[in-house]
């Protein structure tokens, strides 16, 4: 029992930790600084004051940092959805794809003509530098949300090119010879195997996870998250195993279930969404920990990461990942933003560690330098995000805060009852409930308007943004959906 006064201060200290990592948020959205790089700059710092704090084993970290990367993607996927995917489909896989590789191979010739890397660690440095990160980017808009096509393809973006990047930098190193150089063809021929894979657990496991959901019954209510929980990580075990990309996999599992109904769904989403919060303060925190700011000026790390932070901020990204997004029909705004809001994030540094036991030489300044890069990215380019989107013209909307539930719980899955958010555009938007012609089979019951139910009458107006819930006849031939929705898109 000796132990127990120390071993509470430890949990006294973790958990007072823990309160400042959710209130930091408070200071982010003040600062418009994301959460994250106040994560990572802190535990650089402490770990720099003390030590005995970075001598963490690279191998746990990455280990602790995988599983909480899956975890984030899982989550990622679940709130983009099909429907929404498919609305960007095609430029999501593209700039997701080509927009790695270009990025990639260009950092790798900045790196090597420009400030003399040789080609292994150069290519090393360009591919784990080519991932952007999107809870960066909406950590720094913090109760906005990027609303239309802009936000999908940020999202969807990142979403794949984290799998594609992880992939790409495993498939290098796999093929290194360690001092000699790289093996393209075995590099590019493990790379296919690895999307490939991960492609095929990703869409089987997900439908498999989907009729899971559905169909088997648990005991407890709160079992049925967990279930999807670990449902997502044996997918990326399953993968793994199979030599291919667990994060793709996740990743398309979630877009799978995200729009599909299930028991207990909502509370799933609730779920994995503060999963996903507290997965990446343990990742940034880590990976903070590994930093040693002591050899930062050591053959000029620092300066080589911040001309290769500027060289991808104004040169390489907007002009490669510009080229690539050349065929997808995207306002001038859209398009600026876009290039602009491709943030640096874990995924970098968690591919940095990897370095270590690659046998390239110099490993810790290439670390460094990822460092650097990563610093810059979400506290210069992260900062001014809010700034270029309204400068682009690039629609937000505040998502304010509803700490109020009531629920219904149907034994059941509820036939015909629907749940719409009111695009503004849409056609229901600014009309009266009784011009709408919906027919007697149709039943608005339920509106709510910035957090207030309204009482519903014929001549209730509805406005865009309402909540409205409605209730269809199994026999009503119309489909009330288009008056709700975008009638461009779709989305709601």
């Amino acid at each position: 029992m000796e132990d127990v006064v120390p071993f509470g201060l430890v949990v006294l200290v973790v958990a007072l930790a823990a309160l400042a990592a959710v209130l930091s948020n408070r200071i982010s959205a003040r600062l418009l600084i994301p959460a994250p790089v106040i994560f990572l700059v802190s535990a650089a710092l402490a770990s720099y004051a003390f030590p005995s704090l970075g001598q963490l084993s690279t191998t746990a970290v990455q280990r602790v940092v995988t599983v909480a990367l899956a975890v984030v993607l899982f989550d990622g996927g679940m709130h983009i959805g099909w429907a929404r995917f498919r609305s960007a489909a095609l430029p999501i896989l593209w700039v997701g794809v080509a927009g790695t590789f270009t990025t990639a191979g260009g950092l790798a010739a900045a790196a090597h003509w420009l400030f003399g890397l040789d080609w292994p660690a150069a290519l090393v440095i360009g591919t784990a530098l080519s991932p952007t990160d999107p809870a960066v980017v909406f950590s720094v808009l913090g109760r906005r949300e990027v609303t239309g096509r802009t936000g999908v393809i940020l999202e969807g973006e990142s979403g794949a090119n984290d799998p594609v990047g992880i992939a790409l930098m495993v498939s290098l190193l796999a093929a290194s010879r360690g001092t000699g150089g790289i093996d393209v063809g075995a590099a590019a021929g493990n790379f296919a195997l690895q999307m490939a894979v991960g492609g095929a657990v990703g869409i089987s496991g997900g439908q498999l996870l989907l009729v899971f959901m559905r169909r088997i019954q648990l005991p407890n209510e709160g079992l049925y998250a967990l279930r999807t929980l670990a449902g997502a990580l044996a997918l990326y075990g399953v993968a793994t195993v199979a030599h291919g990309s667990g994060f793709l996999a996740v990743f398309i599992a979630g877009i799978i279930i995200g729009d599909e109904a299930a028991p207990y769904k909502g509370d799933i989403r609730r779920f994995h969404a503060s999963l996903s919060s507290i997965a990446e303060i343990v990742v940034f925190v880590l990976l903070g920990l590994t930093v040693n700011l002591g050899t930062l000026p050591d053959g000029n790390a620092w300066l080589i990461g911040l001309g290769l932070a500027v060289a991808l901020t104004v040169v390489i990204r907007p002009v490669l990942v510009g080229l690539a997004l050349i065929p997808v029909r995207l306002r001038l705004g859209e398009r600026i933003f876009v290039l602009w809001a491709g943030l640096k994030g874990a995924v970098p540094i968690l591919l940095g560690t990897f370095i270590f036991s690659s046998g390239i030489p110099g490993t810790t300044r290439i670390y460094d330098i990822i460092f650097i890069v990563v610093a810059f990215s979400v506290l210069v380019q992260g900062g001014l995000v809010p700034w270029m989107a309204s400068r682009c013209g690039i629609p937000m909307h505040i998502v304010e805060p509803t700490p109020w539930g009531l629920g219904l719980r149907f034994r059941e899955p509820p036939q015909g009852l629907k749940r719409y958010r009111v695009v503004p555009g849409a056609e229901a938007d600014g009309r009266a409930i009784r011009d709408l012609g919906i027919g007697d089979g149709v039943w608005i019951s339920f509106i709510l308007r910035n957090g207030r139910s309204l009482q519903v009458h014929p001549s209730t107006i509805i406005a865009g943004g309402d909540e409205v819930l409605v209730q269809v006849d199994p026999d009503e031939p119309s489909h009330p959906e288009t008056l709700f929705t975008d009638p461009r898109t779709g989305r709601q």
